[in-house]
């Protein structure tokens, strides 16, 4: 294969961009091929194969049809309320659960039903709810005819949901005390609002010391570098070997021991991690919680754990350092609803934040008091996990703050539908989908990774200099290094092979390293990545001996 029509000059410049940005670059180079040759521009662009995005081609089908007869339910019960063309009422409590019980028997064929029956029956038996008042909150709720209250998530909501992270997040040992719950516009709203809310409530301060364990989630790395923030950023690198060229993406000892500084106010991690997607070993976690045992008490740990439900036995960093941890799930990638928005916050009530709050100074405590004063006489009290929510909506707008309530009913039905057998069997079938995918690719690739129990394979980080060095030995990564970008090998597979990646240094990964999602393309297709990215690999090859001659 030719090289690239890029020039250094240009490639260097499109580097700068964060790694999403420059993909929509990519996907414009891939279109723009196909567009040009012959025959081309009748065909359909799917031929184009941009793993470049973690949105999943799965969906968790259950749910959603519990989800629409719920629905129909809920309408037959405003329709009973107040009854005229295209005029309802709303729901009524008292009887609701009998009326529900009639629906069932009266509507067996309806999709969604039979599902729909088994969850309420579930949450009704493990969580000990009044029939009536549970399913009033269904109903009303998937109506959507009130503002949600408790604004902060639902009463029967929020423990369903911690039910359902006890078992998945905390492998159904979850630490003692209650952990509340604030349930948000996905993952992305619950990072904006925990960093907005600790600047706010002078936890963080502009300029302050945080760390983050790399590679991480892009928006995790530009978030700190805003100028509402500019934080001063350490990074713990996960940069340990098993054996020459053969990357294990864990993180050294020395690494980890920079948290110990006091210094540092916080850290950030995402467990499993994206790109590598790894759970944190037991080794790390021990280590993390002798360093706030010891050394760094006040350490706050921000923890994002969208991808935990992959991993056997994952258990998340919140379980092991509850007082200190914020706790962040996204229902996105495991039911394959990224468009539904559906996160939550997590913070145990017993928590170092509340206690740094009280510490604060007079005038700072002044400061606070008048910023929530209008919502309490004691705006002291006002506990962290509430100050969130006020300040999701600048805080005048607090009584009209909270997830919409159909998307809370939804993710009680996901969560819920996990918590039956048809849900666990689900979730063993999506984690089989992934590790297949990951095979075909590293097939295709004639690539190898470390073996790791605590792999989740929803994303795979793949060193290429690390292989240079491994088939061919130091002096190939070094002609590597020395003539040619890191992204150079993504811009040949767009403009060559119609294939999108991200760069892994855009992650604060290797800089020679490329992010494959394993979740939204069709499993021979990454086969044929694997393919196209040996071939890639080989022309490098090819003009390094060239060079030689």
């Amino acid at each position: 294969m030719p090289k690239t029509t890029f020039t250094r000059e240009e490639i260097q410049s499109y580097a700068q961009l964060s790694p999403f940005e420059l993909k929509d670059k990519f996907i414009q180079i891939a279109q723009a091929t196909q567009a040009d040759e012959p025959g081309q521009k009748e065909k359909s662009a799917t031929q184009m194969l941009n793993a470049g995005r973690g949105n999943p081609n799965w969906v968790a089908t259950g749910p959603r049809e519990a989800f629409h007869a719920l629905g129909y339910f809920a309408l037959s019960e405003s329709r009973r309320v107040w009854t005229a063309d295209n005029l309802g009422g709303m729901p009524e409590q008292v009887g609701a659960a009998e009326r529900f019980d009639a629906y069932v028997r009266q509507h067996p064929d309806l999709p969604g039903i039979d599902l729909l029956h088994k969850c309420v029956a579930y949450a009704v038996e493990r969580f000990g709810f009044d029939r009536d008042a549970f399913v009033h909150e269904l109903t009303d709720s998937s109506i959507g005819d009130n503002y949600p209250v408790p604004d902060r998530m639902l009463v029967h909501a929020e423990r369903i949901v911690r039910g359902y992270l006890a078992d998945e997040l905390f492998d159904r040992r979850p630490p003692a005390g209650n952990l509340s719950l604030f349930a948000t516009e996905g993952g992305t709203a619950a990072m904006c609002y925990i960093f907005d809310s600790l600047l706010k409530n002078g936890i963080l301060k502009k300029g302050d010391r945080i760390a983050l364990m790399v590679p991480v989630f892009t928006p995790y790395v530009e978030i700190p570098e805003l100028d509402t923030y500019e934080f001063d950023v350490v990074y713990v690198e996960a940069s340990l070997f098993t054996e020459t060229g053969v990357r294990e993406w864990r993180y050294p000892a020395e690494e980890v021991a920079k948290l110990a500084d006091p210094s540092v106010k916080l850290v950030c991690l995402v467990n499993p991690s994206n790109p590598p997607s790894l759970a944190l070993s037991d080794r790390v976690a021990g280590q993390l919680r002798e360093i706030v045992a010891r050394d760094n008490p006040n350490l706050l740990v921000v923890t994002d754990d969208v991808y935990g439900t992959f991993v056997e036995g994952f258990r998340s960093i919140a379980a092991e350092l509850p007082r200190n941890t914020l706790l962040v799930y996204s229902y996105s990638k495991h039911y394959g609803c990224t468009g539904h928005r559906l996160g939550v916050i997590g913070l145990h009530d017993d928590n170092v934040i509340d206690e740094m709050i009280a510490a604060l100074l007079a005038a700072e405590k002044e400061r606070l008091n008048k910023r929530y004063g209008t919502l309490s006489l004691e705006p002291e009290k006002i506990r962290f996990i509430d100050r969130l929510v006020a300040d999701s909506r600048q805080v005048a707008l607090n009584h009209t703050a909270g997830l919409s309530l159909p998307q809370q009913v939804m993710m009680v039905l996901f969560s819920l539908f996990d918590l039956l057998d048809e849900g666990q069997a689900y979730k063993h079938r999506i984690r089989a989908i992934v590790r297949q995918r990951l095979d075909l690719l590293l097939e295709g690739a004639q690539m190898r990774i470390s073996d790791d129990p605590k792999r989740a394979g929803y994303y795979i980080e793949l060193d290429l200099l690390a292989e240079a060095e491994r088939v061919h030995g130091k002096d190939f990564a070094d002609f590597l290094e020395k003539n040619y970008e890191p992204v150079d090998p993504l811009f040949r597979l767009a403009e060559q092979t119609r294939v999108v990646l991200l760069n892994g240094g855009g992650f604060e990964g290797p800089e020679w390293s490329v992010r494959v999602s394993l979740a939204n393309l069709d499993d021979l297709d990454y086969l044929k990545i694997g393919h196209h990215l040996r071939a890639i690999f080989n022309d490098y090859a090819e003009e390094w001996r060239t060079s030689k001659s």
